[in-house]
């Protein structure tokens, strides 16, 4: 067995691996409501569930409000065109319906039913269609062939009121169409004047060919070749063919090779190798070429771009760049249009998609992105002229284009506002921005110094320049040099202008750092070269710049671990006035909800008085992000049922807190289920100080707070952000080892903000 055969087998035991276990298919239906109790059924079903069906009968827009009608979609096929298998019918194109629900969900967060029609016949698809619309919020048509899937779409689309669209046709149109956008533009050209060559005339050739000419392309500048040929005129009785009609010019091409000399674009939807080596040397100088036959294109990446290297060059592949795919397309385009309501998807809307997609294009690439596909390089140009699936800006650039556009065009029942929709929508690819909108906006309006002494670093260069952006803060980088820094950023594509890079050998206070450290420490058995020797560091460096009021903050730890940073922070900054030691809190959001968990970074077993003063700390710090804390004092055991040492230490803590804040919710010792399960505190504890859910967790020991947290993060969809350092005199924020890009961002924000709040080193 040869090397290519062995991957394909490899290959194919792998997919019926992953389709059958560990349970068949890719979709399942899970309930968005408990359904715990018997009084949870009876309003889930009987007697319950006639209350809403009374409304949607006297309102049927209602189904939207008291059903999942608005966030449900058809994925729906006859599986007589499945993409590069052909007629295989319903039953066998079952996998592949199933695998667009997944990406509609994964993508977009949309509720899919797959819906196979046995039949071949265009009404008896019609006649399922119609019959089953009051079910769904829209209707995505999948692997039907030509022409039927015209004629099935056209007549869905006038008899009902919910999107009816075709992803074959206008996904591939739309996702290629912003490619040939920024293409023509790369390549110095304009729409209006190139010469399209279209190979294929089946349900995707056609509408992409309409599509081109929506943008601006010249009907007369495009010829259009199918398994025969070029269309011309006189070819014979095809040219009565409602959809094809239109594409036959005069011309005396007749083969593909006819047609491709002097063309500046060429766009396949056809089969593999079609397109020549020397078909394509023919083309007009930086021809645009987009092979999107799949899975095999028109012609290898690799050939095209041999035979005339000055070529833009797309396929439908994910192994090249540029790849054409449909998932860019048809999750967030349904999405605008279901959150608006929309009645259709109409060309307006799927222009504005086109149109998002090219800006988005243009625009920096987010670090996850690029790890994402392991090309630190990418950037708008020949190799990235559509952004790659994964890109979470998608869904936002992409949805609230459509959804503006549903409403400008007419055919929205809801108007929303677009600025708040396209926040929303950040919000849910971005967890963080909900908890982190009100310090955004107080970061914004008096942005601090942040020093970052990993400044060479590339996501320390990333996240500065979004700061920057972004005006939460004003970043300050260290360098060993800033030509090479400069250079670097050069490199990684991102814009150093508001970034001050400081090289800590040549600053101007370096001695003043050095007397000021040994200062400090000549007690402790530091000398003064010794002192010298430790400012070499850059975290003592930073940390100095924070004491010396050259920063107001410093953010560091993306490439070492917490006692790198820690340990200087400790000694040059040291905690606050009225602390007498430092601590460190998380954020967790899970399931929408924001918690968070102190100390779970710091101190390893706290006495009662210093679990008072971190839950203190704590509640001043959600003050300062105004969010009203709501504290349980957490235990093994609930409110003086074991009575042992550890227990004790807990309630005595809880003493000093109420004692020191009577205005706070704060209760304990408590078993974390009990604390947030409001139903059984009212039912066995209701004295407990913790009738609303509480928001901070403050734990008996680090060993609890440590393995809560990771135990939460490893076995449930949780997020989380920190460590939040509280305590210390000056904002000092540790970053875990290899954060993401975000996290840097937000702590940096959080330490503007901390910064704000200092008044001559007075936290208020």
């Amino acid at each position: 067995m040869s090397k290519d055969s062995k991957k394909q087998e490899g290959l194919r035991k792998a997919a019926l691996r992953y389709h059958q276990f560990p349970r068949p298919g890719k979709i399942s239906v899970v309930p968005t409501k408990s359904t715990v109790t018997q009084e949870d059924l009876s309003l889930a079903y009987t007697p319950g569930v006639a209350q809403p069906c009374l409304e949607i009968a006297k309102d049927p827009s209602l189904a939207r409000k008291y059903t999942d009608k608005g966030n449900l979609v058809a994925v729906l096929s006859n599986g007589t065109a499945v993409l590069g298998l052909g007629n295989i019918g319903a039953l066998a194109g079952k996998p592949v319906m199933e695998g667009k629900g997944v990406l509609f969900k994964r993508f977009a967060d949309i509720d899919v039913f797959d819906i196979e029609v046995n039949s071949e016949d265009p009404e008896e698809v019609i006649r399922t269609a119609r019959n089953i619309a009051p079910t769904f919020g829209g209707i995505n048509l999948e692997d039907i062939k030509a022409p039927e899937c015209f004629y099935i779409e056209e007549t869905l689309k006038k008899e009902l009121d919910i999107p009816v669209f075709h992803d074959d046709q206008h996904g591939t149109a739309i996702i290629s169409g912003a490619a040939l956008i920024n293409a023509v533009e790369l390549a110095g050209k304009k729409l209006s004047e190139v010469k399209l060559v279209m190979s294929g005339a089946g349900a995707a050739g056609i509408a992409c060919a309409n599509f081109y000419i929506s943008l601006g392309v010249n009907p007369k500048n495009l010829l259009m070749v199918d398994s025969r040929g070029v269309l011309w005129k006189g070819r014979g009785d095809e040219e009565r063919n409602p959809y094809k009609k239109k594409f036959f010019r005069k011309t005396t091409a007749r083969t593909l090779s006819d047609a491709i000399k002097g063309a500046d674009v060429f766009c396949g939807v056809s089969k593999a190798d079609l397109l020549k080596t020397e078909d394509v040397r023919l083309m007009a100088d930086k021809p645009i070429i987009f092979a999107m036959a799949n899975p095999d294109p028109e012609i290898r990446y690799e050939l095209a771009k041999e035979a005339r290297p000055d070529a833009i060059v797309a396929t439908g592949r994910s192994d090249y760049p540029n790849q054409v795919n449909n998932v860019l397309g048809f999750p967030f385009i349904f999405r605008g249009a279901l959150d608006v309501e929309a009645t259709s998807i109409n060309e307006e809307m799927k222009l504005a998609a086109a149109k998002a997609l090219a800006n988005l294009a243009r625009e920096e690439v987010p670090d996850s992105v690029k790890r994402a596909y392991d090309d630190m390089s990418l950037a708008f140009g020949p190799d990235y002229i559509i952004p790659k699936p994964f890109d979470y800006r998608v869904l936002v650039w992409t949805a609230s284009a459509v959804a503006e556009a549903a409403i400008k065009s007419g055919v929205a029942r809801k108007h929303i506002d677009i600025e708040a929709y396209r926040e929303a929508l950040r919000e849910k690819v971005d967890w963080s921005r909900e908890f982190m909108r009100n310090i955004y906006i107080m970061s914004r309006k008096e942005p601090k110094r942040i020093v970052f002494p990993e400044g060479e670093h590339p996501k320390i260069i990333w996240a500065a320049s979004e700061i920057v952006q972004e005006g939460y803060a004003k970043p300050i980088l260290l360098a060993k040099s800033k030509p090479a820094l400069l250079e670097r950023f050069e490199t990684l594509h991102h814009d150093p202008q508001g970034i001050e890079i400081v090289e800590p050998k040549n600053w101007p206070y370096r001695q003043d750092y050095i007397r000021g450290y040994y200062q400090l420490r000549q007690r402790k058995g530091k000398t003064l070269s010794g002192a010298a020797l430790s400012l070499k560091n850059y975290f003592y460096f930073g940390t100095m710049m924070v004491k010396s009021g050259h920063a107001d903050a410093m953010v560091a730890g993306v490439s070492v671990n917490y006692p790198d940073v820690l340990r200087p922070a400790l000694k040059i900054i040291g905690a606050g006035r009225g602390h007498k030691f430092v601590a460190g809190m998380y954020m967790v959001q899970h399931e929408r909800k924001n918690y968070f968990f102190a100390d779970a970074a710091v101190i390893i077993n706290p006495s009662a008085e210093q679990m008072a003063e971190i839950a203190l700390m704590a509640i001043e710090e959600l003050e300062r992000m105004r969010i009203e804390p709501r504290v349980a004092m957490l235990s093994f055991s609930n409110f003086g049922s074991v009575r042992c040492p550890e227990t004790e230490k807990v309630r005595k803590a809880v003493e000093m807190v109420k004692a020191a804040r009577s205005d706070i919710p704060v209760d304990g010792p408590v078993q974390p289920d009990v604390a947030l399960d409001q139903d059984k505190v009212e039912a066995y504890y209701p004295f407990a100080d913790i009738h609303r859910r509480p928001n901070l967790l403050i734990f008996p020991n680090l060993d609890a707070g440590q393995i809560s947290l990771r135990l939460i993060r490893k076995l449930s969809p949780a997020h989380t952000l920190g460590p939040i350092m509280i305590g210390f005199d000056k904002p000092i924020h540790l970053l875990p080892r290899d954060a993401e890009v975000s996290n840097i961002v937000n702590l940096a924000a959080l330490a503007s903000v901390d910064a704000q709040k200092i008044v001559e080193g007075v936290r208020v």
